[in-house]
């Protein structure tokens, strides 16, 4: 005791060489120590602490300001916390690694107010770049612009008609594009629907310039390949974008062998320091890749792993292409399945086998069923002993839209529920004209899925949404947008409590990873990997909830950001 007394007075006084001498344990002496803060642990009584200690790429000791004293030698760094809040640090479970990286260089529309904001945005970029280049973009949403339309053809051509243009809504599963774009792809009035995708046209029957789901792909040939130093650059700015959030962890919905490849040279250079849970997307030869080669786990001391395979059952619900049982309430269509279910059913199969994670996206009720039977019929035909060796851990992602009478398969089923907070707060302002009142009580349905005993993997879907885990985490305990509104019939009493919400985005994700025994408490032997933030996101008014800021990053005991003017 009276050690410990000398300890906080010397550290009182200012005097760290003589606290160091005095006070240093015969243990070895941490390489980081983390003290004076409110550390939310989240390991199962989810307590609170003031420091931790790091040895390595491990935590070595969670307790108090004196236990932590006794850690600290000559090198350790110390930082003082000054009150400041230490969480776990923060998975996103369902993000777009290269396509947040891809935001940074190419016109992001995202915040367009309305058409002619769009307009503008379009026109001053095309300024900007070399005449004659594909102006390529993302991040519209028409429901934000107040006749909520969405853009033709001729709206870019008014003010970009001499090199085409490709402009993807926000959420991925719809693009329009100038008539210069059509005529360079040769698409017109006779043009077929590829499966699993729809060309819109206008009342003459000609293409509008708006293109949903796998219509997209008609472009894949024009649209210039973006060269190895591109796809670095994106990496490395998605790298920098994520860690800036408090991200120590993401898991990438889905990438080919290329670009995994990139990362591991990438990794091997020590450029990337965030942490990736990998699928591969199919249906591919890229998945029958993986399924003759097995997972890969914990390269680059626990920085890559590749163990799962992503498929998009559906598309989207704001641009109609989410599959449902029953019609859309505001337009004379029930949405698009992608793939067959005999191009889908035996790469499920397969994965079961071998202990490969399905991650299945599904925002329609109709597809959320369909995947659920997938599961359901793969649990049946796959041997428990062969389950048992290696436990699949089957997901759904997004589980938007779900009929309340397959609520309760989730949890009878196993199947992980991947949700994005963020979608709810978005789509409160259209979901309703697409669904109707009836459907709404299955929709976002955090609470009975988490009442039901299912832990929720929480993610952003970047570049969907911003990928700010803050918004994650007030989305989920305010299901109100970032205005305060939320409308009378969207079932708040769905929402989660702080302390699930921060699950959702810690130690469930780790959970939906395998990897729980690694990451999402802060707990002796586990990985170094801490988000410190300015408040504490347990006490701070609800409403202050998304402008938490994260002002220190690290991963695996290493600092890798720290936010400017940060006072440590």
């Amino acid at each position: 005791m009276m050690k410990t007394n000398a300890c906080y007075f010397l550290r009182l006084l200012g005097l760290l060489p003589l606290l160091l001498l005095a006070c240093a344990s015969k243990k070895e002496a941490a390489d980081l120590v983390l003290r004076g803060g409110i550390i939310h642990t989240m390991a199962a009584n989810h307590g609170t602490v003031e420091a931790v200690a790091v040895k390595g790429d491990r935590i070595v000791m969670v307790g108090t300001n004196a236990e932590a004293d006794k850690w600290i030698g000559p090198k350790t760094r110390v930082v003082e916390l000054q009150g400041k809040t230490v969480v776990p640090g923060l998975i996103d479970s369902h993000y777009h690694f290269q396509g947040v990286g891809t935001r940074e260089y190419n016109l992001n529309l995202d915040g367009a107010i309305s058409l002619e904001d769009f307009q503008t945005r379009i026109k001053n970029w095309a300024a900007s770049k070399a005449p004659g280049a594909w102006l390529l973009g993302r991040g519209w949403m028409e429901e934000d612009w107040p006749a909520k339309n969405f853009p033709t053809r001729a709206d870019i051509d008014a003010v970009v008609s001499d090199r085409p243009v490709y402009l993807n809504r926000a959420d991925g599963h719809m693009a329009v594009v100038n008539s210069k774009a059509l005529e360079l792809a040769g698409i017109n009035a006779s043009t077929p629907n590829p499966a699993g995708g729809e060309i819109l046209k206008d009342q003459n029957g000609a293409p509008n310039g708006l293109f949903v789901d796998n219509a997209m792909g008609l472009f894949a040939r024009q649209i210039p390949t973006n060269s190895l130093a591109m796809q670095e650059g994106y990496a490395l700015k998605a790298n920098e974008a994520a860690l800036a959030y408090g991200l120590t962890t993401i898991h990438d919905a889905g990438s080919d062998w290329e670009t995994i490849n990139l990362w591991k040279s990438l990794y091997e250079q020590n450029k990337l320091k965030i942490r990736i849970y990998e699928f591969v997307r199919g249906p591919s030869a890229d998945v029958d890749t993986l399924l003759g080669r097995g997972a890969e786990i914990g390269l680059f001391g626990n920085r890559l792993t590749i163990r799962g395979i992503k498929i998009s059952a559906d598309g989207a619900l704001g641009s109609r292409g989410a599959a449902l049982l029953e019609k859309y309430s505001d337009e004379n269509t029930t949405g698009l399945f992608l793939h067959s279910d005999e191009s889908v059913y035996p790469i499920v199969k397969a994965a079961t086998e071998q202990g490969l994670q399905m991650a299945i996206h599904a925002i329609g009720d109709a597809a959320n069923r369909k995947v659920l039977d997938f599961y359901e019929r793969a649990a049946q035909e796959v041997p428990a002993e062969a389950r048992a060796i290696r436990e699949p851990r089957h997901r759904i992602e997004h589980a938007q839209v779900v009929h309340p009478s397959d609520l309760p398969r989730f949890k009878q089923l196993g199947v992980i529920p991947s949700m994005e907070a963020s979608h709810a707060i978005g789509d409160l302002h259209f979901a309703p004209r697409r669904l109707g009142d009836e459907r709404l009580l299955g929709a976002y349905a955090w609470r009975t899925l988490l009442d039901d005993g299912n832990m929720i993997a929480g993610g952003s879907d970047a570049p969907v949404e911003e990928g700010n885990p803050m918004i994650e985490f007030y989305a989920s305990v305010a299901r109100k947008d970032t205005t305060g509104f939320s409308a009378g019939n969207w079932h708040e009493e769905l929402k989660m409590t702080r302390l699930e919400a921060l699950k959702s985005l810690t130690i469930w994700g780790a959970h939906a990873a395998f990897e729980e025994e690694l990451k999402g408490s802060i707990e002796v032997g586990k990985l170094a990997d801490f988000a410190v933030l300015d408040r504490d996101l347990m006490t701070v008014p609800e409403e202050s909830l998304f402008r938490i800021q994260n002002v220190m990053t690290i991963v695996g005991g290493e600092v890798v950001y720290k936010k400017d003017g940060a006072d440590f």
